[in-house]
């Protein structure tokens, strides 16, 4: 399949979710939520990207998952919105690679994971990618702002990286803050959390 449909993705990627500053998922495959739940705003900035022949470098997505355990663990729920800079052919290639449809890891695997599921949804995406203050806001939609974790003794800022040297599942090294807002409010998506784990980075995924 990953020859039939090659795609990459090299992306900023600014993820937040419910679980404690560390997030068990990312350490022993489990939620460290208070409810064991995994519920996370993932918003995707693309650096250098293309499905088939199709350029798909500077557009903007944002990912919504709730799942009630551990990803892996399924029955979740979720949506993708991509930005309305996106034409048409974009907007499917986007759906294409982010269902699982087109193969190849992460999103094969995720998508694996969702019983109910809306998008693409077109519409209009801000973001601001940086290293420990990124912030993706959909008006009227959903909301994540994060900021650098703060020493308590010292009233500094704590610079902290989540490394994987021999490859992460989604990144290899996270930039680790924590939420100053993490909320959507549409339809059965709908959470609202503060002084969660967030992290953000730089993704590569390709297909082949």
């Amino acid at each position: 399949m990953s020859n039939e449909y090659p795609w990459a993705l090299s992306m900023h990627q600014i993820e937040s979710c419910n679980c404690s500053h560390g997030c068990g998922c990312q350490f022993s495959g489990f939620p460290d939520s208070k409810d064991g739940s995994c519920e996370a705003i993932l918003g995707f900035k693309i650096i250098k990207g293309h499905y088939q022949d199709l350029d798909l470098s500077g557009l903007k997505m944002v990912f919504v998952a709730m799942w009630p355990k551990a990803i892996h663990q399924g029955n979740g729920k979720g949506a993708l919105f991509i930005d309305n800079a996106a034409n048409e052919a974009q907007v499917t290639a986007l759906a294409t690679i982010m269902s699982g449809q087109a193969g190849g890891m992460p999103v094969e695997a995720i998508a694996s994971t969702f019983t109910e599921f809306e998008g693409p949804i077109v519409c209009d995406i801000d973001m601001d990618p940086q290293d420990h203050t990124s912030t993706v806001s959909i008006a009227g939609v959903l909301e994540m702002g994060q900021v650098p974790l703060i020493n308590p003794v010292t009233g500094e800022e704590n610079h902290v990286h989540i490394s994987y040297p021999e490859g992460g599942f989604m990144w290899n090294d996270g930039f680790i803050g924590t939420t100053s807002v993490l909320k959507i409010n549409r339809g059965n998506l709908a959470f609202d959390y503060q002084d969660t784990f967030a992290a953000k980075a730089i993704s590569n995924w390709p297909n082949a």
